[in-house]
């Protein structure tokens, strides 16, 4: 009987041995990245699309060279994201030429062209510095990449896209957006740049952690 309590005893000491390490790495990684320092805790959070996945959304603006500099490392994050990540794009507004970029955005998405156009108008602003500031010089841009003016005028204009973007500023309060580029995680995480989160690649880690945060909140396996 002594024999076997000793045993026994010898086991529970060699796990615990073994699990030290990774509990360790475990406890690291949340002191790591602290609510309220490194990341916003969502007042209100905000109902996803996908409640098997986790949600997400780049805020951005065209004309934000920071988004444009945010551009090659969002695209390759993205294309690295687990199947269990929803990622989606949010065009951020609060003034008008904002209201009309978002417009653009949104009738790009309605004429399944978004691959095709993001980064066309990224450029246009960005390098070629043509802001875009109504829907003709928008329309000569879908045009120069094979989306007819009168196709563009359909999408611009309908109904399903302005309401897109009034959809869009009520979501702009709901998510606490003041900046771009900013990152929402599951609708009650806001990730953005600050005093203490200085690089773009580092949003991306807080976003890393808080995506797996949520999935082993939820009890997901991801499979």
């Amino acid at each position: 009987m002594i024999k076997n309590e000793l045993i026994t005893k010898m086991l529970q000491a060699l796990f615990m041995l073994i699990i030290l390490p990774y509990s360790l790495t475990g406890y690291g990684q949340i002191e790591r990245f602290v609510a309220g320092t490194h990341y916003q805790e969502i007042a209100n959070p905000v109902n996803t699309n996908d409640s098997s996945k986790v949600e997400v959304i780049e805020a951005f603006w065209y004309g934000c060279s920071h988004c444009f500099r945010f551009e090659p490392l969002i695209v390759n994050w993205e294309e690295n994201a687990p199947d269990y990540v929803d990622f989606q794009r949010f065009p951020a507004l609060w003034n008008g030429l904002m209201k009309v970029h978002a417009q653009a955005y949104y009738a790009a998405e309605a004429l399944d062209a978004v691959e095709t156009l993001h980064e066309h108008i990224f450029n246009a602003i960005n390098v070629e510095r043509n802001m875009l500031q109504n829907d003709q010089q928008i329309s000569a841009l879908f045009e120069e990449h094979g989306i007819s003016a009168a196709d563009f005028d359909r999408a611009f204009n309908s109904f399903s896209v302005r309401t897109k973007v009034n959809q869009a500023e009520k979501r702009m309060n709901d998510y606490g957006i003041r900046s771009t580029p900013n990152m929402i995680v599951n609708g009650k995480y806001l990730v953005t740049t600050s005093e203490n989160v200085r690089t773009q690649q580092e949003m991306l880690d807080i976003v890393d952690f808080l995506v797996e945060k949520e999935r082993a909140s939820s009890g997901s396996s991801g499979d």
